[in-house]
């Protein structure tokens, strides 16, 4: 019985690619091996589960976890620092860097637009130890303490305050701090979505008397939605990623009401006290809302025309 004809057609492109195919191999592989097989230990999440047994011997649990999570009053307060820092991370890192991206884009001193590029992606490369110390130290209290210092200085407050040690400051030292260290980094793609723009698009807007603003308004905000939009459905996806190092190094005990996020969850009251179920819980949950937001994100732009991921 002959095969039909679009699996044909398939075997034949295959046939034809052949070498993209072979390319491709160790990276299925990769994605197999280390993204897929552990979803195998997602069974514990359903266990009490105890290191000295195998894991079909197990006490089955059933969705005893999840119960005790959601009933947890901790949980709840970190679920609330994860979306609110998220979201805080989402619409300044966006705002942000699209700014970034085109005051670059309509500056004519190439020797200027070069150095402000190279500054703004450095603090990308400065890993997150570091950069800790760093604000750390600006944000003291004592004489290295620039903040303060600038503060006082400018009249805008009488004695030095201890930003780190103000439970609801914490939300905006991480945002301020996320913007500093990847602004630059984030511009990138903008930039380069810029190039693929139309320059008859601004010739013709000149033309037409359009000023630099309303080229921006007009022509360069138009060409950038489509990458926008990509992004924004892909950290959709991702919005309950907000990060490990920073709450973890400058978070404290005064400040542990705002700065502990879903990570810092499962390592303090899953990893640390074995209770790897729980941590484990946890982590369905986060992969949950992450797949039913990314699919939801694409559905929409899906539905209002715009560009999507598939």
């Amino acid at each position: 019985m002959p095969r039909p004809s679009g699996v044909r057609r398939f075997f034949k492109l295959l046939l034809k690619q052949r070498t993209l195919v072979f390319m491709s191999v160790p990276f299925v592989i990769w994605i197999f091996v280390f993204k897929y097989l552990p979803l195998w230990g997602w069974t514990i999440a359903f266990q009490h589960y105890r290191p000295n047994l195998g894991l079909f011997e197990q006490e089955w649990v059933g969705l005893s976890q999840f119960k005790f999570l959601f009933a947890d009053e901790s949980f709840i307060r970190v679920m609330r620092n994860t979306l609110a820092m998220a979201v805080i991370k989402l619409v300044l890192g966006f705002v942000t860097a699209i700014t970034l991206a085109i005051l670059l884009n309509e500056l004519r001193m190439i020797v200027f637009k070069r150095t402000v590029q190279t500054i703004s992606y450095l603090p990308h490369f400065i890993s997150w130890v570091v950069a800790a110390n760093i604000i750390s130290t600006a944000l003291s209290i004592d004489n290295d303490g620039i903040v303060n210092k600038v503060l006082m200085w400018l009249h805008l407050i009488d004695k030095p305050i201890m930003w780190l040690g103000v439970g609801h400051y914490f939300w905006g030292i991480l945002g301020i701090s996320e913007v500093w260290k990847d602004v630059g980094w984030n511009t990138i793609v903008y930039l380069a979505a810029m190039t693929m723009i139309d320059p008859s698009q601004y010739e013709a807007a000149e033309i037409d008397g359009a000023s630099r603003f309303q080229r921006i308004l007009r022509v360069t905000l138009p060409g950038l939605k489509p990458v926008v939009i990509i992004l924004l459905i892909m950290n959709l996806g991702n919005i309950l990623e907000t990060g490990f190092e920073p709450q973890y190094l400058m978070g404290n005990g005064m400040n542990a009401d705002y700065s502990e996020n879903l990570e810092i969850f499962v390592l303090k009251y899953g990893i640390s006290m074995g209770n790897f179920s729980l941590a484990t819980a946890a982590g369905i949950f986060k992969t949950v809302i992450s797949f039913v937001l990314l699919f939801s994100a694409n559905s929409i732009a899906k539905r209002m025309g715009e560009e999507r991921l598939f």
